[in-house]
């Protein structure tokens, strides 16, 4: 009997040490991060309670502010008065399913929590004033955003204008949008109806950020790269192939085309210019393995973009497949397993219009108090050194070229030189199996902007191609921008 009441004893002064070192660690570890989690309903009645900061585009256009309600237990509710322009920048702040984008990344500022404490924010918490957030102010000019959007039209797909220089997002829209004014609102009901409806349509996917949190093949803008890794590895601009029609790298029976059918070869700059498949399959196919994967990861492929708000990193296949042939040919024309974010590719135009330097991404240009002082400046930061600045500077030359009398045309501004690079990705989904993209920069001697665009498209053979259908698209930003900055 004693036997059986000591095992008995044991039993439950071992249930007793779990139930301890469980509640330790809610207590100890992770009592910080349960606090703060998005979804603790706790948490954001608090943060109803004060006035939660605003948020503004560069030129003093409210994005995002707290209205008050009469209501006793939330105090305010949030407005987005630009309803689906600026959605997908500024997200959503719902009681029911927390906090998204900057409304999540700046929660900490935007409720005054951010760590800067002013002497305003000192007297209200000893006076019992009412306590207010800090102010976001972003790097986004308003026009700019509604040239961007007004391009894509009822188009699916994105674009992304950034200062090549200081990484500061100068646009970044992304196609179908939601209303974040429907997730924002008190009413329960409403709340759950919106939110199943914008999650359950499977075809437009609205909630997707497909400027950060999407990733698709880039077809020929991926060439940028690929030379770039010739380049940086002593296979020199003037390297030649006949013309062809196709090419068939070692290791596949599978035939490489041009677009169209098309006959082209020369030297690299004649194959940039028209976007010459079998030139940079060629080309990839007899590079020595490995340079063209080292090359991408030094433009920022395979690592997530130090961007303000949530992003993905972009891919690149398998190393060990690399060491193929046949899939450096394929990957070299940004085919493959090749998949890359809008904004991924707007920071290689970046980095070629740069000098070689990648600019770390922000959305937020600065923070204000709620009297409008400047607590909190973004400064310029280099995320990446991706290639020497000779080869850069060679690359801008290509793309000049590439807009001037190449694929690009359609990109090119009256009164100002610009570096260009269209793409046509083949994607294999059916109907919508092509992407449409063009990458560039402007001015190409002093370059104030860098964009890419990517268009959901239509099938394969069509008239759905990166010069036809994303190229305009980037002249009618770099039209916008140049009007707004006036350069």
């Amino acid at each position: 009997m004693n036997k059986q009441i000591r095992a008995v004893g044991f039993t439950m002064l071992a249930l007793f040490g779990v139930v301890f070192v469980n509640l330790s660690w809610l207590q100890l570890v992770r009592a910080e991060s349960l606090a703060n989690h998005p979804s603790n309903i706790r948490l954001l009645l608090k943060e109803y309670a004060l006035e939660r900061g605003a948020i503004r585009s560069l030129n003093g256009d409210t994005l995002a502010i707290s209205e008050p309600t009469p209501e006793q237990q939330l105090k305010s509710v949030r407005r987005y008065p630009k309803v689906e322009l600026f959605a997908h920048l500024t997200g959503y702040y719902s009681i029911r399913y927390g906090r998204e984008r900057l409304e999540r990344s700046y929660n900490q500022e935007l409720t005054g929590k951010g760590g800067v404490v002013t002497m305003q924010d000192l007297g209200d918490r000893l006076l019992g004033g009412e306590e207010k957030g800090d102010t976001l102010v972003l790097s986004v000019d308003t026009a700019v955003q509604q040239a961007a959007d007004a391009a894509l039209g009822g188009r699916k797909g994105a674009i992304v204008a950034l200062d090549p220089v200081s990484g500061q997002i100068l646009a970044m829209v992304s196609r179908p949008s939601f209303d974040p004014n429907l997730l924002s609102q008190h009413s329960a009901e409403g709340q759950q109806e919106a939110w199943v409806r914008l999650n359950e349509d499977d075809e437009n996917k609205p909630l997707v950020h497909r400027a950060t949190r999407a990733i698709y093949p880039p077809g020929s803008t991926f060439k940028v790269i690929t030379v770039a890794a010739a380049l940086e590895n002593g296979i020199g601009p003037d390297t030649s192939f006949p013309a062809t029609s196709q090419y068939q790298p070692a290791q596949t029976n599978r035939v490489i085309r041009n677009f169209g059918g098309g006959t082209c070869g020369g030297d690299m700059r004649d194959a940039l210019r028209v976007s010459c498949n079998t030139y940079f399959a060629r080309l990839a196919a007899e590079m020595p393995a490995g340079i063209l994967e080292e090359t991408a990861a030094a433009f920022g492929f395979t690592e997530t973009p130090p961007l303000d708000i949530s992003a993905v990193a972009s891919r690149l296949p398998d190393p060990n497949d690399l060491r193929s042939p046949a899939f450096r040919a394929l990957s070299s024309i940004g085919q493959y397993s090749v998949a890359a974010t809008p904004l991924q590719m707007a920071l290689v135009a970046a980095g070629i219009a740069n000098g070689g330097n990648v600019p770390a991404p922000k959305v937020v240009k600065q923070i204000e108090d709620a009297r409008g002082a400047v607590v909190e400046q973004t400064s310029p930061e280099i995320w990446k050194r991706a290639v020497s600045a000779s080869t850069a500077s060679t690359i801008k030359e290509m793309m000049v070229d590439v807009a001037a009398n190449g694929t690009a045309r359609a990109a090119s501004l009256p009164g100002t030189q610009v570096a260009a690079k269209t793409g046509t990705a083949q994607t294999g989904e059916g109907g919508n199996s092509s992407l449409a993209w063009t990458i560039a920069f402007a001015p190409a001697d002093s370059p104030r902007i860098a964009v890419a665009v990517m268009v959901e498209g239509s099938g394969p053979g069509s008239d759905e191609t990166g010069g036809r259908v994303a190229s305009p698209m980037v002249r009618q930003v770099l039209q916008a921008h140049r009007s707004a900055a006036g350069w």
